[in-house]
């Protein structure tokens, strides 16, 4: 285990690829060490009992399977919930009172890829827990117990009712939601049937781990054309589509136009304002200057903070705050709700918002400040380099004593406009996204941060 690859053990999750950094035997040891950790930290002589799920992917089946029978070796009594999104196994945890869940998913990444979410006592594990991990497998720090099982058990049925238990119907909406092959198509088909009033239809639910018809990855344009299509052939109003676990949420308004995480914030926050008012909204550091100025203005207390659904969600518990949000499509709602990212319980309450009113959601927007922006840029950057990188640029920050915020990555404000540099948790990779007033400034901050990138030989995406 002392030749694993480092890189897989990230802010949040570990991840890699399948077979390659992700093996079937580094799943079945970090199990065993993960239930005898789970033991010692609960203080408990009886086994804990530990929820574990798989999304789509063709490597996910053995890798479940393997993480169970080491859960199970290391003492754990294992509820393997199977193919389920991700916020299924989060529900999971709560429906059976687990003490921790596992889900075995890539996420947005390309097919070939495979990785853990892992969570403790409603807590995410991330950061110095994830690091402690890879340290007690390098050193093959092994300790088995007894009492350890594996039991299958369906979750699908609770988990949906959940999903639409607290719906209010109004007027009807016709929806297309686009599951993209990703795991929500275990679920998206049954919750569209339990909303009242609510018509239209899923495409692209066939579970694949090839991902055969696009990418599922809601941020990215390109990824949504199969979804507008099939708004136009319909004439739905409104169109979902999800990532690969379907944690994340992406959407079209009746036009075909975007409306990105931050953006579905404000109609969120706004609706949870009228009866929460002064309570905290919390979006991340890609999010528009927009979202946190119209909190502002609803009667919320807006509050930037680090992207990555662990540190999201371990901030809401801080703070109380009902909703969270990041720019990439993960929305947390304790509003109504049990406070992780759920895409499918967002596609319920975006639904609901659409259905309570006859305004279209580009008329519930028309009152924010026009903004130009880019969506979010992925920069190819190699994770043995990315974190230099970083470090280089924040540092020429501070010499130039620039106006910027370093809660993640750097956020440097500047007339007309802002821009956004941080490093990517999930890929080799850093991440950009400028904001300005006009066009013609957004162009200028472009440019401005590509020639800052330059010495480090990295390059902006193309992204018009």
């Amino acid at each position: 285990m002392n030749t694993l690859n480092p890189h897989i053990f990230r802010e949040y999750d570990i991840r890699g690829i399948a077979g390659q950094d992700l093996t079937t035997s580094l799943v079945f040891n970090l199990g065993r060490i993960f239930a005898s950790r789970l033991r010692e930290e609960l203080g408990i002589k009886t086994p804990p009992r530990v929820a574990v799920g798989r999304d789509g992917r063709l490597s996910s089946p053995q890798l479940a399977e393997q993480l169970a029978l080491g859960l199970a070796r290391g003492g754990a009594m294992v509820d393997d919930v199977g193919l389920v999104p991700s916020p299924g196994l989060y529900f999971a945890m709560h429906h059976f009172k687990a003490d921790a869940g596992i889900m075995i998913t890539g996420s947005h990444n390309p097919p070939d890829y495979n990785g853990m979410k892992m969570v403790k006592t409603s807590r995410p594990v991330y950061g110095s827990q994830i690091q402690d991990l890879k340290e007690a497998l390098m050193a093959e720090r092994f300790q088995d117990h007894p009492g350890g099982s594996v039991r299958q058990a369906n979750i699908l049925e609770p988990y949906l009712q959940r999903l639409v238990q607290d719906f209010k119907p109004g007027r009807r909406v016709k929806v297309v939601l686009d599951c993209g092959n990703g795991a929500s198509g275990v679920i998206a088909p049954q919750l569209l049937r339990h909303l009242p009033g609510i018509e239209g239809e899923v495409i692209l639910a066939e579970v694949d781990g090839r991902f055969p018809n696009h990418h599922p990855d809601p941020t990215l344009p390109e990824n949504l054309h199969h979804l507008r299509r099939r708004m136009e052939e319909t004439g739905a109003e409104l169109g979902i589509a999800y990532d690969g676990d379907g944690d994340r949420i992406g959407a079209l308004d009746h036009q075909g136009r975007i409306i990105w995480g931050d953006r579905m914030m404000i109609l969120f926050a706004r609706q949870i304002l009228a009866r929460q008012p002064g309570a905290t909204i919390i979006g991340d550091a890609k999010c528009s200057q927009v979202m946190f100025d119209a909190v502002a203005r609803a009667g919320g207390k807006p509050l930037m903070w680090k992207t990555g659904h662990s540190l999201i969600k371990t901030k809401m518990k801080e703070t109380g705050a009902p909703l969270a949000g990041e720019m990439s499509g993960h929305l947390f709602f304790a509003d109504r709700y049990l406070g992780f990212d759920d895409a499918l319980y967002a596609t319920v309450r975006l639904i609901e918002i659409v259905a309570e009113s006859s305004e279209t959601l580009a008329q519930r927007l028309s009152d924010l400040p026009e903004v130009h922006a880019t969506p979010e840029l992925r920069i190819d950057c190699p994770d043995a380099k990315k974190f230099q990188v970083m470090e280089r640029i924040l540092r020429g920050e501070r010499e130039k004593k620039s106006d910027f915020s370093d809660i993640d990555g750097v956020r440097v404000r500047c007339p007309g406009g802002w821009w956004l540099l941080r490093v990517s948790n999930t890929q080799p990779a850093l991440v950009a996204r400028v904001e300005a007033d006009s066009r013609k400034r957004l162009l200028e901050i472009v440019r401005d941060l590509e020639m800052l990138l330059q010495p480090e030989g990295v390059k902006l995406p193309s992204w018009e």
